[in-house]
Order: C-alpha cells, then structure tokens, then sequence
C-alpha cells in the first residue's frame, strides 16, 4: 500500500507565527494555518483539528461502504461529520478532547438495528479511528 505525505512550513512563535500546510501526495492543496485561528475564528485558515476531522469522515464513509458491501448490501448515499474539539491537556499544553461522528445513510434492505451493528464494526476498524484510539470517539449512526 503506498504511502502518503504532507509538509508544513512554520515561522515564528506560537502565538505570533504562521504556517503552510501542503499536500504533498495529492498536490490537492495548500492551506495557512496559526495558532490564533486554530484556536479561534478560523478566518479563512484550516487546522490540524480540522484536517483530522476530514481524514476521519472519509475513512470512516469508506470504511462503512466495505462493511456494507461484505453484507451484500450497497448504499445509496453516506453522509459522515466528524468534529474534533481542542482543549487543554492535564498538565499542560493542549489534547484532543474528543471527536464526535455523526453518520447518516440510505440503505436498502437493513433495518436500523443491524445498521447499527455495521456502523460500529465500521468505526471501530476504520484505520483513522484505530489511529485516533487515545482519543474519546462518540458514533451517532442512523439510517435517513
């Protein structure tokens, strides 16, 4: 399986500073991040948090289609909104606190105990969530 990289470009201190994400494997984009808007008003920048948040609702959208699939079932759509809090660490300097899912689908032909089941096999063997394991993860999964 290949692999894949990005690179950030930092200059300064931490709250006067500024940086440049870049997506490396992709050449998908370049974002500004810093310190103020991470913790703040985003203002137009991204996150580390953020970039979490989307490395985890598409795994995880991913991850429930196999799911689905090894069931024969297909879905018409899944919907997956992953939000990641900052917030101080014990001891010290900061943590992620928590990341909250909500997941949404259209599928065909399970009821919604069973989908509850495949969701949470799908979470729980997510590569990003097994990654984010130190993590406090809350699922909220239903059908539409």
């Amino acid at each position: 399986m290949p692999t894949r990289d990005a690179t950030t470009h930092w200059e300064g201190g931490l709250q006067n500073g500024k940086g440049h994400v870049t997506l490396d494997s992709s050449n998908a984009g370049q974002f500004d991040v810093s310190f103020p808007t991470r913790a703040g008003n985003p203002e137009g920048q991204t996150s580390p948090e953020e970039l979490i948040a989307a490395a985890h609702s598409s795994c995880l959208a991913m991850n429930l289609s196999g799911v689905l699939e090894s069931q024969g079932l297909t879905a018409e759509s899944i919907d997956v909104s992953a939000e990641v809090t900052l917030g101080p660490a014990a001891g010290g300097g900061f943590e992620l606190s928590g990341i909250a899912i909500t997941l949404r689908a259209t599928v065909p032909g399970v009821d919604a105990e069973k989908f509850a089941e495949l969701a949470k096999t799908a979470e729980q063997t997510c590569p990003v969530s097994k990654a984010l394991a130190g993590t406090t993860i809350t699922l909220d999964a239903a059908l539409d």
